[in-house]
């Protein structure tokens, strides 16, 4: 899968619109095989994009967890320390 979609589920403060809409573009982009598409599939795969953003939160509004929510900065904190580690 993509490395750059991220998680967005079950962080404090809750993800936000535009992290949806980016994690939305990033999936599209990826199953499309399109960075950016031409003027004929543009209303298409902005359309996806869409599609896959209004199911994201509609994902996220019906999840339940009991786990404590996660603190960005030290999620990002462990994403550094394993990348230090596999690239040095």
């Amino acid at each position: 899968m993509c490395r750059n979609i991220k998680t967005l589920f079950n962080f404090e403060p809750p993800a936000t619109d535009a992290e949806i809409q980016a994690s939305a573009l990033q999936f599209v982009r990826k199953l499309s095989g399109f960075n950016r598409p031409s003027q004929a599939n543009e209303a298409a795969f902005d359309r996806a994009v869409e599609e896959v953003s209004a199911a994201a939160h509609r994902l996220f509004a019906s999840l339940h967890t009991h786990a404590p929510s996660r603190d960005r900065a030290v999620e990002a904190e462990k994403a550094k320390e394993r990348s230090r580690l596999r690239f040095g």
